[in-house]
């Protein structure tokens, strides 16, 4: 059996997440509630979504949830790193 770079992966690169419409990377399954979200990873929707998944995207298969604001904070300024 082969497998491209992407299947080997248990999802898509960070780098450039922030701005990127949600679930349009190329090469990975994302949950079609993703895919139809219609939403753009910006600040305020990376925080809301890490914060509760579920409530932003019902019937997305993540299910890990970052309760602290400073967290999140932090890792929503990582991610835009890597936009950079």
């Amino acid at each position: 059996m082969s497998f491209n770079r992407h299947q080997r992966k248990a999802g898509p690169g960070l780098g450039g997440i922030v701005g990127r419409p949600a679930g349009s990377m190329e090469g990975f399954r994302y949950s079609e509630a993703l895919k139809s979200s219609g939403l753009v990873w910006d600040e305020a929707t990376l925080d809301r979504f890490l914060a509760a998944p579920r409530e932003v995207v019902p019937k997305t298969t993540m299910m890990m949830a970052v309760s602290k604001p400073e967290d999140r904070q932090n890792i929503v300024a990582y991610l835009k790193s890597l936009s950079q």
